[in-house]
């Protein structure tokens, strides 16, 4: 295969970052917002506000029937997974409290967690497998007296590898703690069910597989936590003006500020598209391209591919390595010679690469998402193939 110039061809392998392209829906969603409504939601009582607080009501609304959850007022609505995560770990935990991770967590929870453990709160990081993968009965033996919350990420940004959370949940709400999922790369992808999964905290991005523009996430948060959990910011939420303390009622205790409405008409566009769409055939899709792709890199000499080998077990996030040539060399000629844009390094999980052994130097990661097709596997295929030595 002779490659083409990469300025003649584009393949976006990049969507466990941020889902590109985005459907049509979702950018006349914002562009009817911007051009007919406009108006500040929750802040007015003219028509142009309530058209706008009627939109964010609906993107809640969408958001609720994904995540089967009876109230879309517990969603609360963020800028990113990552504030979503901070408003759950800094505004429940005190310290003493005691908090159970995993060792293939994003920064957006270790961060957090190691500045919390500074103001005397307890982390215990239980260890997973070579692929990633975290044996429930190892979260049961990091029980402790003072265990207040289990955070894990449904699956890894770096190996896609799924964590088991229905048994998870279920092990949180035996002993009598709370489960935080981090949603951020399998919410639109993989079905989750707050309820049945014993979900407690569920923070979710977005920009990534709800198809929706950065700038937009958000926490569910189950009824009751809301008594104890603290909000990041406090202001002005357009109710209980009269008062100059902070309300204390879902959602606006959490929300703060004018909202991203923009951002929310496009969110709440994109969640309808996956709704639309149905999540099972877009994990079929995603699971078809991931397997291909894997099967692929499995005949290639000089090439490691890390996380589960089956696509079953995982997301659509692969990482790989190239024998005698570093992540970013390898991903500045795949850019280069072949248009396919992917991420190199450590993909703000340190954590993860401790844990699959390529620490420090990372790996290349392809994002695959619902828009890429079997040709782009392809010529993914073939380019590793011309970069790799002897495969």
């Amino acid at each position: 295969m002779q490659p083409d110039p990469g300025k003649n061809r584009l393949v976006y392998f990049d969507n466990a970052a941020t889902s590109w392209p985005k459907p049509a829906g979702m950018i006349e969603a914002m562009g009817d917002y911007s051009g007919m409504i406009g108006g500040s939601p929750g802040r007015s009582g003219h028509r142009r506000s309530l058209d706008a607080g009627r939109i964010i009501m609906e993107t809640r609304e969408a958001l609720a029937e994904l995540f089967g959850c009876d109230d879309s007022l517990r969603i609360a609505f963020t800028k990113n997974a990552t504030e979503a995560l901070n408003m759950a770990l800094q505004g429940l935990l005190h310290p003493g409290d005691h908090v159970i991770a995993s060792g293939m967590e994003h920064n957006s929870v270790m961060r957090p967690l190691r500045f919390l453990e500074t103001q005397g709160v307890q982390i215990s990081v239980v260890s997973c497998s070579g692929e990633g993968l975290l044996n429930p009965g190892d979260v049961r033996a990091a029980i402790g007296p003072r265990t207040r919350l289990l955070v894990v990420a449904h699956a890894s940004n770096v190996t896609g590898t799924i964590q088991p959370i229905a048994a998870l949940g279920q092990i949180a709400r035996e002993h009598g703690f709370l489960f935080c999922l981090d949603a951020a790369q399998t919410a639109g992808v993989l079905p989750i069910h707050v309820a049945e999964m014993a979900i407690d905290l569920l923070a979710f991005s977005g920009h990534k597989s709800l198809f929706g523009p950065q700038g937009t996430g958000g926490l569910y948060i189950r009824e009751g936590i809301e008594r104890q959990l603290r909000p990041l910011t406090m202001g002005g939420t357009g109710s209980r003006s009269e008062f100059e303390t902070q309300p204390d009622f879902m959602p606006d205790k959490y929300e703060s500020g004018t909202p991203n409405a923009i951002g929310l008409a496009g969110l709440g566009a994109g969640v309808r598209f996956v709704l639309a769409e149905g999540i099972d055939a877009i994990r079929r899709k995603e699971e078809a391209l991931t397997e291909r792709f894997l099967n692929g890199l499995a005949s290639m000499n000089g090439v490691t591919m890390y996380g589960p080998p089956d696509a079953a077990s995982r997301t659509a996030a692969v990482s790989f390595d190239i024998a005698g040539v570093s992540p970013s060399e390898a991903a500045l000629e795949l850019d280069e010679r072949f248009g396919i844009l992917c991420r190199p390094g450590l993909h703000c999980a340190p954590a993860a690469h401790r844990t699959i052994g390529t620490f420090p130097q990372g790996t290349i990661r392809f994002g695959f998402g619902y828009f890429n097709t079997e040709e782009e596997i392809s010529i993914g295929l073939e380019a590793i193939r011309s970069i790799a030595p002897g495969a």
